[in-house]
């Protein structure tokens, strides 16, 4: 099977179902029990989807085959500058290459709506993303936001255009200061 991606509406079934299994899998994690059907639906009546749509971001849901399995979104925090959120690959698919496919996609997202670098921030126990990130060219960066609970590390890659094929780490370019 191939993974395919498009932009969505935040609202979709597909969408509404891969932000709630992320928002599952990440609270159920910080808890360390599972989250009950009430803490998803208050976490996510605090997830609103400001500006993660054009002109000022996107939300991205890949497919595996015909199945919505994965997702993430980008928001514009300046003319220059990205920041990835709500990433996320269904467990039943991991290993099938669609989280670099998906990191692929979002930073074309990034890239179609003039930014030159991405940003994240994330927790330190979310050790399979924080590969991730680092496997495709993502690197530790001091803090753009507050610390808090679900924001302990943070990183960063530049971006430049790529020609059609080109394998997403090949698009990787040094910045000067924190993300070079």
């Amino acid at each position: 099977m191939n993974w395919s991606f498009r932009p969505e509406s935040f609202d979709t079934p597909d969408a509404r179902r891969l932000r709630r299994a992320y928002y599952a899998e990440v609270a159920s994690r910080y808890w360390g029990r599972p989250a009950t059907a009430a803490e998803i639906d208050e976490g996510l009546a605090g997830d609103p989807p400001d500006h993660l749509a054009p002109p000022t971001g996107e939300f991205v849901v890949g497919r595996y085959g015909d199945e919505a399995a994965s997702c993430g979104g980008l928001r514009m925090l300046d003319a220059e500058t990205a920041e990835l959120t709500r990433v996320y690959v269904s467990p039943a698919v991991r290993g099938t290459g669609g989280g670099g496919t998906l990191l692929a996609a979002l930073e074309d997202a990034a890239l179609r709506l003039g930014a030159g670098r991405l940003v994240l921030d994330t927790r330190l126990d979310l050790v399979e993303a924080r590969g991730l990130y680092a496997k495709h060219g993502f690197r530790e960066i001091p803090a753009y936001g507050e610390p808090g609970p679900h924001s302990e590390i943070w990183y960063g890659k530049g971006l430049t255009a790529r020609a059609a094929g080109q394998a997403p780490a090949a698009r990787a370019r040094r910045l000067p200061g924190p993300l070079g």
